[in-house]
């Protein structure tokens, strides 16, 4: 584990600031090295341009428009030196969405790179042209060379405490837009000692962060307690699954976090008789699946830890050594989890399973999980609203399904809204709808999750069409492909064409037949199969053969009981 002073750091910038004259490997980059020493020189750099650069009286607030570079951690570090805060802004984002999580956040400088730029191109973002730092321009080195011998602390905004606000991150709702969520430089540094002290992570560990570091999972799980623990960290620029095992043999990576597909992406590699020849030992992530984590641990002999939390940080789950196939864990002591009503705030009775661990009591035993004691939750980015929604009634509302069993532990088991969670990224039902709605033979459009076999959600829409209008795939298919605000994960992977669009009694579209129905409905489906590409590239009909080998993937997964029927 780290130093004394490290582990007992109150905010962040005391972790960067206790890295300072550390001249052990911090950084490890493509064919790069750079010492903990060097990484705090330049984050101390970057604080005092930070400083001189923002206006007066602005909020402290630095878009990070990158991939996974040396230059995201430095700012990081940077912001967390000055009292500023980082604002990850998505790279899947498009056209007026993009320029929204921009300037919705207040953001006075963006730090962004080349590859980037052509995001940019035509948005009203409000940031001055001398406020858009681009890494991997040669101005860009003539700027911080003044700033080459500043040191930790030297340059602040305001002071720096453990409420400073440090990371805007954004989570969708089915409200449409994207809500920021507030982290505190106190509760990053904290999530970090709970995983030094969870895991054993010590100053001889090697973080290797594949994910993208604008999701919570990459800054707060793998980032956060690397610099709690004085080790280093390996960067990709983007995840690689076949790049995977040659980056944790070069850099001698132990640990790694993941998200979604990650790890089904890793299991679809060729096996190879060295596929335990590495140094690595932990995974901690979400969303692999039950079967798949323990496929993993069986081919590379890597432990993966399944957990439950969010970037808002208002519940979060522990796993632990007894856990069952398929649950997640228990709540942290002195917490109080539960699984209650959506409607009435009831708690709801416990699962009810087979000996095969399948689910029997599903309409009596799910609910939404709540948390009903202390939450580190600490807010939206101004939107009041969203915050109460959260919190009513004193409890934090965590808009997640999930069932509890016999033995107390809980088992996700979806969304409580229109939000889908697509390969670990949540998307708003009425984003995409406004998107097919402007499909020209589209008179109504629906979209709705459906579960995917393995773990998340699988984009399904619901398209009536006008009169005398047929449905053509290919068509649909190059409108999607020419939609510049159509996110990378926003295709539907089932369209159901309804002769007409089923409704309640108060006229209003009947999304829970919708979902209930699935792709298994009367009316006709086409569908986008992994064998296509890219989601959204090509469309076929759907047939009784491939429902049933859909319906064997999910029994395989132990996930049939979620698609309703």
């Amino acid at each position: 584990m780290g130093t004394t002073a490290e582990t007992a750091a109150e905010t962040v910038a005391e972790l960067v600031q206790a890295r300072w004259g550390d001249h052990r490997p911090g950084l490890k980059y493509e064919d790069r090295l750079l010492t903990a020493h060097q990484l705090t020189a330049r984050a101390a750099a970057r604080a005092a341009l930070l400083a001189d650069l923002l206006p007066p009286r602005a909020e402290p607030h630095v878009g990070v428009l990158l991939d996974n570079v040396p230059e995201y951690p430095v700012w990081l570090a940077a912001a967390a030196l000055a009292g500023a805060t980082v604002v990850g802004i998505n790279p899947t984002r498009r056209g007026p969405e993009l320029a929204r999580d921009i300037t919705h956040t207040d953001c006075g400088l963006l730090i962004t790179e080349r590859a980037h730029l052509p995001l940019l191109r035509g948005l009203d973002l409000g940031i001055p042209r001398e406020r858009v730092l681009v890494v991997d321009d040669p101005g860009y080195a003539a700027l911080l060379a003044p700033y080459a011998d500043a040191r930790p602390g030297e340059a602040r905004l305001s002071p720096v405490g453990p409420g400073t606000r440090f990371l805007l991150s954004f989570t969708s709702g089915s409200t449409g837009a994207p809500k920021a969520a507030i982290c505190s430089q106190g509760r990053l540094a904290a999530a970090g000692r709970s995983l030094v002290t969870y895991f054993g992570l010590g100053p001889d560990d090697v973080h290797y962060i594949c994910m993208p570091m604008f999701h919570g999972n990459a800054v707060l799980a793998d980032w956060a307690p690397a610099l709690v623990s004085g080790a280093a960290v390996a960067l990709r620029r983007t995840f690689s699954a076949s790049g995977f095992l040659p980056d944790v043999r070069a850099f001698g990576a132990t640990y790694f976090t993941y998200v979604g597909r990650a790890v089904q992406y890793l299991l679809a590699t060729p096996e190879r008789p060295d596929d335990r020849d590495h140094p690595l030992r932990t995974g901690f992530g979400t969303e692999a699946g039950a079967v798949d984590a323990a496929r993993f641990t069986a081919r590379f002999g890597v432990r993966l830890v399944e957990g439950y939390g969010s970037s808002e940080g208002g519940a979060a789950l522990q796993r632990s050594p007894d856990a069952p196939p398929g649950a997640i864990g228990r709540a942290a002591p002195g917490a109080d989890l539960a699984v209650v009503d959506p409607e009435t705030g009831e708690e709801r009775p416990r699962a009810v399973l087979d000996r095969s661990g399948r689910l029997l009591n599903g309409d009596a035993a799910i609910g939404e999980l709540v948390n009903r004691g202390r939450s580190p939750f600490e807010g939206y980015w101004r939107n009041p609203a969203a915050e109460a929604a959260r919190t009513r009634g004193g409890w934090y509302w965590t808009g997640d399904l999930f069932f509890r069993d016999p033995q107390g532990f809980f088992h996700f088991a979806g969304r409580t809204d229109d939000r889908l969670r697509v390969d670990s990224e949540n998307l708003a039902a009425a984003m995409i709808e406004n998107i097919l709605a402007d499909y020209p033979p589209v008179a109504s459009a629906a979209v709705y999750a459906v579960p995917d076999p393995v773990a998340g959600d699988q984009v399904m829409a619901a398209l009536a069409l006008r009169a005398g209008a047929a449905f053509a795939p290919e068509d649909f298919a190059a409108f999607l492909a020419a939609r510049p605000d159509l996110g990378t994960k926003m295709a539907p992977r089932f369209v159901r064409i309804p002769a007409a669009m089923p409704v309640t009694a108060t006229n209003k579209i009947h999304r829970a037949a919708l979902r209930r129905d699935g792709f298994r409905c009367p009316d006709p489906v086409w569908w986008s199969p992994p064998d296509t590409g890219r989601c959204g590239t090509a469309y076929r009909r759907l047939d009784g053969e491939d429902v049933a080998r859909l319906l064997t993937h999910y029994r395989e997964q132990g996930r049939d009981d979620l698609l309703g029927r």
